[in-house]
């Protein structure tokens, strides 16, 4: 059963489902915004990924979705629904059996809500395009998955052949980025562009949040808030590192990613890693901050990304610098500072954290955001998916 009924609209007709690749206790990821963003105007049911009951063993931030029902509603207009399947679920065996739990666990909640689906939204390669009736079939591309295969410990080989076999069932292809599209559209039938928001509302209101009681750099602070893995060019983060300048990083870090380098990196008396914080936190850290960076690296992956970091600083009003990546480039010239050399990525992140503060820059930065909102991009998705 279905508890939280406040939250529940008053009819799931029309309803859309979306397949997350996140499960929804982790970092928000853009499934999660848009999936928040759609509900305020159509029901929108939320598919975690497949877990089994020894998964929060190894990721305990997980252990909630084990609490309650497994269909529950989570925000207004959104319920939630984790599938159960056999330990091991990255086993390609045990993967198949999750991946057709997952289909008739989508099956048995749409019966249970009682609805027509409007869109099935696959936010992944997971094979779940067919899992119930739908008037349309969507892929959401928020990522190149198959140039980020080795990131995420899988077989670029597979996944290729999983994209090849989702855009082909696909009716639409939802990209975030040109690049995507670009890709894609060879494969798939039609494909539609919608960049990644921001949840200004959050961010908006950063100077009028409490800072972090943890944090302990003097001011001025470049900070980063994401995911340390990979996708972190060091070099870029070390530059800056090197002024001198309070470096604050917040967010999980890939416990594969660098061991080594990243441990020295964090043991520098100007860098404080916070570790992990809840995504209603981030505005508290935000406030820290003078200057947020994006420092990703130049490959196949990033450059089909669009980050939603960089949208959360703009929103908070703070200066930006980047890297010199195709998404950073569809953002005004004024707004953000695109490097690409280490030394280059530090003198910006030095000039930016002595510049005076310019009340009209910080509107206008904040403005920006705001008309690329996740309100903003769920109209635009809904129009894309033909709602």
């Amino acid at each position: 059963m279905i508890d939280s009924s406040d939250l529940e609209p008053a009819s799931w007709d029309g309803m859309v489902v979306i397949a997350s690749g996140m499960s929804w206790d982790e970092p928000w990821m853009s499934e999660k915004h848009l999936a928040i963003a759609l509900g305020r105007c159509v029901p929108v049911l939320f598919v975690d990924p497949p877990m089994s009951w020894l998964t929060p063993f190894r990721k305990p931030h997980l252990r909630p979705a084990l609490r309650g029902p497994r269909l529950r509603m989570v925000a207004p207009g959104v319920a939630r629904l984790t599938p159960m399947a056999p330990p091991g679920v990255s086993r390609p065996m045990i993967r198949v059996a999750a991946h057709a739990a997952t289909r008739a666990a989508i099956r048995r909640a749409v019966a249970e809500l009682g609805g027509r689906v409007s869109a099935l939204v696959a936010a992944s390669f997971n094979p779940v395009l067919g899992a119930c009736d739908a008037d349309l079939k969507v892929v959401y591309g928020t990522d190149d998955w198959v140039a980020g295969a080795e990131l995420m410990g899988l077989r670029p080989a597979w996944l290729e052949r999983r994209e090849r076999e989702q855009l082909a069932q696909a009716d639409l292809v939802v990209a975030v980025s040109p690049i995507l599209a670009e890709k894609w559209s060879g494969i798939a039938r039609a494909v539609s562009v919608v960049p990644n928001g921001c949840d200004t509302d959050a961010f908006a209101v950063t100077d009028q949040t409490a800072p972090a009681p943890d944090v302990h750099l003097p001011s001025p602070i470049a900070g980063f808030i994401g995911h340390m893995s990979a996708r972190i060019d060091l070099d870029l983060l070390e530059a800056v590192v090197g002024t001198g300048h309070s470096v604050l990083l917040v967010g999980p870090r890939q416990l594969t990613f660098d061991t080594q380098r990243l441990d020295r990196l964090i043991s520098r008396e100007n860098v404080q890693w916070t570790g992990a914080r809840p995504f209603p936190d981030l505005p508290s850290y935000m406030r820290h901050i003078t200057v947020g960076l994006t420092p990703y690296t130049d490959t196949p992956f990033n450059r089909g990304s669009f980050p939603l970091k960089t949208m959360e600083y703009l929103a908070a009003g703070r200066a930006a610098v980047v890297t010199d990546l195709p998404a950073a480039r569809m953002l005004p010239d004024d707004l953000v500072t695109r490097c690409s050399r280490p030394a280059e990525f530090a003198r910006a992140t030095d000039e930016a954290l002595t510049r005076p503060r310019d009340a009209e820059l910080v509107a206008r930065r904040m403005a920006y955001a705001e008309s690329h909102s996740w309100t903003v991009r769920a109209r635009e998705f809904a129009d894309a998916i033909g709602l």
